[in-house]
């Protein structure tokens, strides 16, 4: 498994992740599937899984996704020391809806919950602010965090659909180490809005949301003739070499594709064998402009 550093960190994760979100919606598969897919990742060498209080059905199942992560990493046989779990905190679920909540006193809250849920036995590997509640200022937002670093309840902290400038802030409260924005295809405002090039420059990582455009979009990667070519050519599939073409883009990129199936978890690892040449990049640039 190729490796990287979490952010300015000494931790060190694998090249790609895996995002937990598709197994805690209300299309959720069976929880034992949901485990199976877990261990096959740990056993591929995946030591990044990404999580979310909100994933989950409403809010009655808030946490689900970080309990089904903890039980799954609790049953796994082999060493799970290096896994690197990353929660967020700051969406609420209301009938299945995805709504903004900052507020300080809600976030220290779901901070202590997020811990309890993922285990409660070390600090959360990495929790990151959601999204920026324009409620409340990001210094409001993220001094629980703050707080919580303090007391051994978060290692690192993260932010997630923040601007440059909104990062800038978040920096003046509390160390980040990453930066959760959309990017794929269809979503390329991290190459436009300063965001990637500000990550690689202060060394944080960039874990790029819905890398492959998400369930509404991910089947249309075949009817993109660029992408659909270079697959068939290089042996690959189309989601393989979406990965690559996201890695290929600059080294603080780390793809968290969502997985609910072994299969999908594979595909995703094979990804790492996926190398585009400049000419193979500008062309995928090209059909998703």
């Amino acid at each position: 498994m190729q490796t990287t550093q979490l952010g300015n960190t000494d931790v060190t994760i694998s090249a790609i992740g895996l995002g937990g979100m598709p197994m805690s919606l209300s299309s959720r598969p069976p929880e034992s599937q949901s485990i199976e897919v877990i261990h096959r990742a740990l056993d591929l060498g995946v030591t990044l899984i990404d999580t979310a209080d909100s994933y989950c059905k409403d809010e009655s199942d808030k946490h689900h996704n970080e309990r089904l992560i903890a039980k799954a990493l609790q049953q796994y046989e082999g060493d799970t020391s290096q896994v690197t779990v990353a929660t967020k905190g700051g969406l609420m679920r209301p009938k299945g809806n995805w709504t903004r909540n900052g507020n300080p006193d809600h976030l220290r809250e779901t901070i202590r919950v997020s811990f309890e849920a993922l285990g409660g036995d070390k600090p959360i590997d990495v929790w990151q602010y959601h999204a920026p509640d324009p409620n409340y200022t990001i210094e409001e937002a993220l001094t629980p965090a703050k707080e919580a670093v303090e007391s051994g309840l978060i290692r690192f902290v993260g932010v997630s659909n923040f601007s440059v400038d909104q990062i800038k802030q978040a920096r003046d409260v509390v160390e980040i180490v990453s930066v959760q924005n959309q990017y794929n295809p269809w979503h390329r405002q991290p190459e436009f809005d300063g965001v990637l090039e500000y990550c690689a420059n202060e060394g944080l990582t960039f874990l790029p949301w819905s890398p492959l455009g998400g369930s509404r979009r991910v089947s249309r990667l075949e009817d993109i003739p660029a992408i659909a070519n270079l697959a068939k050519e290089k042996g690959f599939s189309v989601y393989a070499i979406v990965l690559a073409w996201l890695r290929a883009k600059s080294p603080c990129v780390v793809p968290i594709p969502g997985a609910s199936k072994v299969a999908s978890i594979k595909d995703s690892v094979v990804s790492l064998d996926v190398t585009l040449s400049e000419p193979e990049i500008r062309q995928v640039d090209q059909a998703s402009a």
